[in-house]
């Protein structure tokens, strides 16, 4: 069996054991071709830890990122644990072989200009641009999952106390509070606003649609983006990045990281660490300019 044949054999194993999608095999596929290409008339079934780890050096040197780096790590060490189990060679040329290091990415955030900038870009005077500032001050406010915000109904609400009651990922049900500008621009959009959109319509949701239904998280990520290039805010967003600078912005006035974690509903402190990173360097800015030998 030669190179190509044993990959064929080797994502068909893939495929039927685990189920991967067809851009991950095509993924595991394109990396191993390459592999094979690289070593030229070298058996794929021969090559040894050093072979290897001179292909992933001549990989970095073509450019590649260490995300893509560690995916071919990934690939290979899968490919020639099943080689090993086959019984089609004796030692895992891959044993010893690390990963490079991929450190957490900083989500991308907005500066509190940035923030003040779009959620003043929503025309008020017009019924749907006064529900889109409500729906952007309320998703500042409280650091809602996009997929809560839009699927936010009344009996969610807590207008007395000034909270929501959200239940997020893993039907954890999670209480938030919600600022009293978030709270006024709630009460008026459903005085005003909402009863506009809706007619004579009933829905049970917070946000509605000129059609009376729910808006789904692709169409008000996409209105974000608009509002975003009406303000001038010329940096990459994503759907959640409303829900970064919330956590930022409380982080960066002194709020705890426990505290932050579950306002966002992580259920892992781990995973909120990503925002020490902020902290540290609103720690650092303040030393540099208050410290005498700072």
């Amino acid at each position: 069996m030669n190179s190509a044949q044993t990959i064929e054999s080797f994502l068909n194993a893939l495929w039927l054991e685990f189920g991967l999608s067809d851009n991950t095999l095509s993924a595991y596929g394109c990396d191993l071709k390459l592999f094979a290409k690289w070593l030229k008339d070298k058996d794929i079934t021969t090559v040894d830890e050093t072979t290897i780890k001179r292909f992933l050096a001549n990989r970095q040197q073509q450019g590649i990122t260490s995300r893509s780096s560690a995916r071919i790590v990934s690939c290979l060490r899968r490919f020639y644990g099943y080689l090993l189990r086959e019984g089609k060679i004796n030692i895992d040329p891959t044993q010893l072989i690390d990963a490079p290091q991929l450190g957490r990415t900083l989500p991308d955030s907005l500066s509190e200009a940035d923030v003040e900038l779009l959620l003043n870009a929503p025309e008020i005077t017009d019924k749907l641009g006064f529900r889109d500032r409500t729906m952007l001050e309320m998703l500042y406010a409280t650091g809602l999952r996009v997929s809560e915000l839009v699927e936010l109904k009344f009996g969610q609400i807590n207008f007395r106390q000034g909270c929501l009651r959200i239940v997020g990922k893993g039907d954890k049900e999670r209480l938030v509070p919600v600022g009293e500008e978030a709270m006024d621009w709630t009460e008026r959009y459903l005085s005003t606003a909402r009863q506009a959109i809706l007619g004579n319509r009933q829905s049970d949701y917070l946000f509605v649609t000129n059609r009376g239904t729910s808006m789904t998280r692709q169409a008000f990520w996409h209105i974000i983006k608009r509002y975003a290039a009406l303000a001038g805010i010329d940096k990459h967003l994503s759907p959640h990045t409303l829900r970064h600078a919330f956590a930022t912005h409380l982080l960066n006035h002194g709020a705890d990281l426990r505290v932050v974690q579950l306002l966002l509903g992580h259920s892992d402190l781990s995973t909120t660490q990503i925002y020490t990173h902020i902290a540290q360097q609103r720690l650092k800015a303040l030393h540099t300019q208050h410290h005498p030998r700072g």
